[in-house]
């Protein structure tokens, strides 16, 4: 049944129509950079829908398509933010659970890349496969499911049903999503499914940055004994399209690469001069692919009320606001994992021994079914193996003391692996009615699994911060006693993460009397803060929340406090909260009110420009050519005399910010990509200093002058390759694309210094710093404060609500952000039902 009551509006299922070659998170090729080919494969006929009156929710839709789901119970609620999820981005969830399956090569083919950037990164569909199959074991998803709450359960199930129904709608008629509709992959989903992508996203600070060398850990055979080898009697191994070594990361940080970060400030009432808090929240996330953020908001009159965003496919909110309290995450540095050197059983490269015993490992015989060159499908089987710690890992990359031996093997073990509280913290932190309540849950489910928080709440005086959540407990004492030589000699591959000997119980990660979990840090031992002026955090470890009161002596695997410098962002987010409060920025007054942050998390400041562009100038510019050989960064080819007057007139001109019409913020984007390349001793006159870490390292040494005009050379011809001109406004070559037409956009990535991100990985004189393949950069944005009698809150989706091209909601929230135009989100029924886009409708089955 589905009923549908609007103010000029189209039906809910009709918001979405008409046809489109490119998707921005999946679907077939198309212009501006938006498409990705998938392989059709013919429909599936739809499925018979269930019985009547299972499941109701009522979906209003707001300015710029946000939904606002309402229903009278879990079931319900969980239903109707399928339905909303499927029907603005179909596309996009059918292909991730094709992932969490385990099922892309079926479909996709086994050499393919996954079609977007997420936290796995892009790995071939066939290393994905058994990844997945391994890790998410019958076994674990069975422990998994049971150790959710009920109302979780129902909220669950219902999500699925509500893909389901949409599913079922959109192969029956209409034409949204044209990219993916017809495709065999396109089918209903199981609750398993939604536990399967819900677990998936706990192990982006683990397993998932290692998934090939995961998916590739195969056991040697057995050594043959000398007599039966002679006789040529030993029996070849099946063969399992296994690589034998595969690159170990050299990036371990979640998602593996610049830009997925975030940032968040926490300004107490000392900060904003009234009797509410403020939280101004900022995920640097993924805009394209299965993580990218949705907006919604979740009702269940007298037991839920909560607006926010969660990635696709998860029925929870992740980030977000109720009536009383508001938090956002960032990107931990707390090392989420760990390894385990096994020593082998003699004879038995699959049993290890620990305390003088073998122990077998357990073997997981795992087929993917991989679509051949003809359109056949054939089944490819590996035998993968895991241990009491974890999966088996093939870091054979990192030398060859590290293979997989007769005598030697390797284990990981993600914290997050044995976490089954995620999602019932976050459930709870949606009915939260206070930040005391807010705290105690943190502090008892001890969850969240790899990133920082920090919340404000109604009638609360002072911005909470936190890094509590699941960590490896690892003591100082097992790290001097435990470590082997080749974790010692791996220590700069892998810092911080512990490299433990196997073989000893003596070398478990421990366990406080606190701790939530076996083998986890307690909660009265990992940091927080609460301050009435402010709390920040921009991806750095827990020391500076506030500078002016830097925490120590918390485990070394949180990260460093004080032993090494922060990035630039950290220190501009630090200075931009702090000059707020003091009045020395150019904004009125001294109070963090809505306005004034709205205004100063968008400006665009980059720092090392603000910090060294004069110095550099002065070296730079003194040389009027510049031969360069060849680029400091990637080592390519140059081989000219570089002009440097034209591009030193327009960085002097320049108003060192990434603002739309800036001028010349290219030049100093590649120039300080190459000029960081030296080493900070080698860069800096007064190197970073723990007493004063928001003003160090400063001054460019005169020595670093040679390699800064290097760097200033190919900067200038990588600009002139580009065809931008030198002068080129910031929104030319910073853009995303939808519907054929360039949006521009502002900010830039986090080496140069920026806290306003918009990271392309696209080369400059490879179309401009385009947005449209896997950046990251600012995505869902919030700001929420907590007036006497209601809740303001203002916010971005950067990327858009909708992946498919035909849909309204495809670019029109990258359109507001384009113009600064924040979204002032309704929240209350008044405001929801007042709202001039206001549109409802009632599904239910």
């Amino acid at each position: 049944m589905r009923q549908t009551s609007s103010r000029g509006a189209m039906p809910l299922s009709l918001l979405a129509l008409a046809t489109a070659a490119a998707l921005t998170a999946c679907g077939g090729g198309g212009g501006g950079g938006n498409g990705f080919p998938f392989f059709p494969i013919g429909g599936n006929p739809p499925t018979n829908p269930p019985a009547e009156g299972s499941y109701k929710a009522e979906i209003r839709r707001t300015a710029l398509g946000v939904p606002h789901i309402k229903a009278d119970n879990w079931p319900g609620v969980g239903y109707g933010y399928g339905f909303a999820q499927a029907e603005d981005d179909l596309c996009t969830m059918a292909d991730s659970f094709l992932t969490y399956r385990g099922e892309r090569s079926q479909y996709l083919g086994g050499d393919a890349q996954l079609v977007a950037s997420s936290t796995i990164a892009r790995p071939k569909n066939i290393d994905s496969d058994f990844f997945h199959k391994q890790v998410i074991s019958a076994d674990v998803l069975a422990k998994m499911i049971a150790a959710q709450p009920d109302n979780l359960k129902q909220l669950v199930e219902g999500f699925a049903a509500g893909y389901n129904r949409y599913v079922r709608d959109v192969k029956a008629g209409g034409t949204a999503h044209q990219a993916c509709r017809n495709e065999a992959w396109v089918k209903p989903i199981t609750a398993e499914d939604i536990y399967r992508r819900m677990y998936a996203a706990n192990l982006a600070g683990g397993y998932s940055v290692f998934l090939p060398n995961i998916a590739n850990a195969i056991a040697p055979a057995p050594a043959a004994p000398t007599k039966m080898a002679a006789r040529g009697g030993a029996k070849k191994p099946a063969l399992q399209l296994a690589a034998a070594s595969v690159p170990v990361p050299k990036l371990l940080q979640v998602g593996g690469k610049e830009g997925v970060g975030s940032n968040m400030i926490g300004f107490g009432t000392a900060a904003t001069g009234d009797s509410s808090p403020l939280l101004f929240g900022n995920p640097h996330w993924y805009w394209r692919g299965p993580d990218r953020f949705y907006q919604a908001q979740l009702t269940i009159p007298g037991q839920l009320n909560i607006s926010g965003t969660s990635f696709l496919g998860i029925p929870v909110i992740l980030i977000g606001f109720n009536d009383n309290i508001a938090w956002s995450h960032t990107v931990s540095t707390a090392r989420r994992f760990g390894f385990y050197e096994l020593k082998l059983a003699a004879g038995d490269p699959t049993s290890y021994m620990r305390d003088g015993k073998p122990v077998k490992m357990q073997a997981l015989s795992i087929t993917v079914n991989v679509k051949q060159a003809d359109g056949s499908v054939a089944p490819v089987t590996r035998t993968l193996y895991k241990s009491e710690y974890g999966p088996m890992v093939n870091l054979a990359a990192a030398g060859a003391p590290y293979a997989w031996s007769q005598t030697t093997a390797f284990a990981i073990r993600d914290i997050n692996g044995e976490n089954y509280r995620t999602f019932k913290n976050w459930l709870r932190w949606n009915q939260a009615k206070s930040l005391d309540e807010f705290i105690a849950i943190q502090r008892e489910e001890a969850a969240i699994p790899w990133v920082n928080t920090v919340a404000v709440g109604r009638g609360a005086a002072k911005a909470w911060y936190a890094d509590i959540g699941a960590v490896p407990n690892v003591s100082s004492a097992q790290v001097a006693s435990c470590t082997t030589p080749l974790g010692a000699a791996a220590a700069s591959s892998f810092p911080l993460a512990p490299f433990f000997d196997g073989s000893k119980s003596e070398c478990d990660w421990q366990t406080d009397a606190d701790s939530a979990q076996k083998g986890a840090i307690g909660a009265a031992r990992l940091p927080s803060l609460l301050r009435d002026d402010y709390v920040e955090n921009s991806n750095d470890s827990y020391w500076l929340a506030n500078p002016k009161a830097p925490m120590t002596g918390y485990p070394a695997i949180m990260g460093p406090a004080g032993t090494a410098p922060v990035s630039f962002r950290t220190r501009l987010g630090n200075l931009m909260a702090q000059a707020r409060i003091d009045g020395t920025d150019s904004y009125a007054g001294k109070a963090a009110t809505p306005e004034t942050v709205k205004q100063m998390v968008l400006n665009s400041r980059v720092l090392t420009a603000e910090l060294f562009k004069d110095q550099a100038l002065a070296m730079v510019c003194a040389t009027p050519t510049i031969n360069v050989a060849t680029d400091p960064q990637g080592g390519g080819a140059i081989g000219r005399d570089v002009d440097t007057g034209p591009a030193c007139a327009v960085l002097r001109a320049w108003n060192n910010t990434g603002t739309l019409g800036a001028r010349g913020a290219h030049i100093w984007d590649e120039f300080w990509n190459r000029a960081s390349l030296q080493s900070a001793a080698t860069l800096y006159n007064v190197p970073f200093s723990a007493s004063d870490p928001i003003h160090t390292p400063r001054d460019l040494k005169a020595g670093a002058a040679s390699a800064l005009q290097q760097a200033f050379g190919a900067a200038v011809a990588r600009v002139e390759a580009s065809g931008f001109a030198l002068d080129a406004q910031r929104g030319d070559y910073l853009f995303a694309t939808r519907g054929g037409q360039k949006i521009p956009l502002y900010g830039g990535c986090h080496g140069p210094g920026y806290f306003t991100i918009a990271c392309s990985e696209n080369r400059l004189d490879k179309g401009g710093y385009t947005m449209d393949g896997n950046p990251n950069g600012n995505s869902y944005m919030q700001i929420v404060r907590f007036p006497e009698g209601g809740v303001e809150a203002h916010t971005f989706l950067t990327f858009s609500l909708s992946d498919d091209p035909a849909s309204a909601h495809n670019a029109d929230y990258t359109k507001a952000y384009s113009a600064g135009q924040w979204l002032k989100v309704p929240f209350s029924e008044a405001e929801i039902k007042a709202d001039a886009a206001y549109r409802s409708a009632v599904v239910s089955e």
